[in-house]
């Protein structure tokens, strides 16, 4: 299966990024892509942490679940949203939602955000606690044949949720992402790849990456691994497509000479 990240900037104007997320989605249709994924917070990167609320929907109702379900439909992709926020019954928190829609528009499953990212080097501030409350659940889904597993972000730093999806194994994580250039630089493609490495499976990693209208940069580097390690394809900053395609043999290939998966011990 021929897969897709999209790499965005996104601003503080929810249409046009909703824009850019529509025309990219069918940027990466027109190239072969039967999978997409959006990055982390395509639709709004706030001037802080506490413009989302404003734009929060229902859970499965509201504009941009429905731009996802419509352009999956149109499309005829898997489509993996990135991450909108959705209301909880805390009026001063919202989920970090990331919702997956299969190619005739419906609503797969909805994973919410686990691990919370919060980080202080004395120049830079972030605490999405302020304004998300956790979710609880991992999750996965079945494109076709593929077995798929979901993360976001801040995730990545925690492989024991990636364990809990691989029960039986993925044969594809996702990691829709928006990380911070500074923690991006020392650690993201490092983190991806041993993602893979450990778990024998394809990495996509679908990433904001540029410099934003709210002042804060992020590294980019959308790309997807394949289960040795190997970096298929990347792009290191600016809107665009990353194409890449799963090969099931070379998974079996994999996990055929290196049965690492099967020496679990729990």
């Amino acid at each position: 299966m021929k897969i897709a990240a999209v790499q965005m900037v996104s601003g503080t104007d929810v249409e046009r990024n909703s824009a850019a997320a529509r025309r990219l989605i069918g940027e990466a249709a027109r190239a072969g892509a039967e999978l997409v994924a959006l990055p982390e917070y395509f639709c709004l990167m706030g001037r802080n942490d506490r413009d989302k609320l404003g734009i929060a929907e229902a859970p499965g109702d509201g504009p941009l679940q429905r731009l996802l379900s419509d352009a999956a439909r149109e499309h005829r992709v898997w489509l993996i949203g990135g991450t909108l926020p959705v209301r909880t019954d805390d009026a001063d928190r919202v989920l970090n939602a990331n919702c997956v829609y299969a190619p005739d528009g419906a609503l797969v499953l909805r994973y919410d955000k686990i691990h919370l990212f919060k980080y202080d080097n004395g120049r830079e501030h972030y605490d999405e606690g302020c304004a998300i409350r956790a979710g609880d659940e991992p999750m996965a889904f079945r494109a076709g044949a593929l077995k798929v597993g979901l993360s976001v972000c801040y995730d990545l730093r925690f492989p024991e949720l990636y364990r809990a999806l691989m029960h039986p194994p993925c044969d594809l994580i996702s990691v829709p992402a928006a990380f911070t250039h500074t923690t991006g630089l020392a650690h993201w493609e490092l983190l991806l790849r041993a993602r893979a490495v450990e778990n024998q499976c394809y990495v996509i990693a679908a990433a904001q990456g540029g410099l934003h209208e709210n002042g804060r940069r992020t590294f980019g580097h959308s790309m997807v691994v394949d289960p040795w390690g190997k970096v298929l394809n990347v792009l290191p900053e600016g809107e665009g497509v990353v194409i890449a395609e799963v090969d099931p043999e070379h998974i079996t290939s994999v996990r055929t000479q290196l049965p690492a998966l099967e020496h679990r011990t729990r």
